[in-house]
């Protein structure tokens, strides 16, 4: 047998296991994702974010940002973590951006809370692998949405987000919700959601509900940045013109839309 030939049949073996196996193909496709995120079509607007990491230090910015979120979209507040729904929530710098750390990082650094949520990525791996088109980007302005009412329970965008952005709801959320706003729709049992960017009040013309409530509080101005990178003139192509920013694990391929200014 020539080594050409041994070559192709040891390759295909590791993909026949990859199939078998579910979380090396998806490192396959991550891979794949690496080529395609820098060659797709530039969108007429994209929305983005900024989030100032030591802007958001004071736990009362971030209450009130995460608050503010889950009051507008109905999250429900379930004390079992094992089943807790959060469109945001804090992770240490560690954890976040744990391909930016090394052994000789400062502790302090390494503890510092760090939000997290959906990054809207350009290039989405979970839209990628939903059967069902649940979860798609919408053409004209990149936000990944999240439709629960075609969500059939796969969970396959969870294990393809590379971010843990989304939370899928193990039981009926709606018993532990407070006070329920009709403005926007519950979820039932057996489906995924996450951070839409708020697209219902973009449509009115408004910020996100973390980015206004954050922009009312005296020591929140500037710890959430949004507005369109398409945008040359807008806020958040600003900031990270002058500013040194970072995203999450970047060398995935996904081109995610939210920036961290450390």
């Amino acid at each position: 047998m020539d080594d050409s030939r041994r070559s192709f049949l040891k390759k295909a073996g590791l993909s026949a296991l990859g199939i078998g196996a579910g979380f090396p193909l998806l490192r396959a496709s991550v891979r794949a994702l690496q080529d395609e995120s820098e060659q797709a079509a530039p969108l007429s607007k994209q929305w983005a974010m900024v989030i100032d990491i030591h802007k958001c230090l004071q736990p009362e910015v971030i209450k009130t940002c995460i608050e503010a979120c889950h009051r507008e979209h109905n999250v429900p507040d379930i004390e079992d973590p094992r089943k807790d729904i959060e469109w945001i929530r804090t992770e240490s710098f560690e954890k976040v951006f744990a391909d930016q750390t090394h052994p000789h990082t400062q502790e302090s650094i390494k503890q510092l809370p760090v939000m997290i949520l959906c990054n809207h990525c350009a290039s989405p791996s979970c839209v990628r692998v939903c059967p069902t088109k649940a979860t798609w980007k919408r053409e004209q302005d990149g936000i990944v949405m999240m439709d629960m009412h075609r969500c059939i329970g796969c969970r396959y965008c969870i294990a393809a987000c590379p971010y843990g952005a989304r939370s899928f709801n193990w039981q009926d959320p709606r018993p532990f919700i407070q006070e329920i706003r009709p403005e926007y729709p519950t979820r039932t049992k057996g489906v995924v959601e996450k951070c839409t960017f708020c697209f219902e009040r973009i449509a009115k013309g408004m910020v996100p509900a973390c980015v206004e409530a954050c922009q009312k509080l005296p020591q929140g101005a500037g710890a959430l940045t949004f507005g369109d990178l398409a945008d040359a003139n807008s806020e958040v192509v600003k900031i990270l013109r002058e500013k040194y920013t970072i995203r999450r694990r970047p060398g995935l391929g996904t081109a995610p839309n939210v920036f961290y200014v450390i």
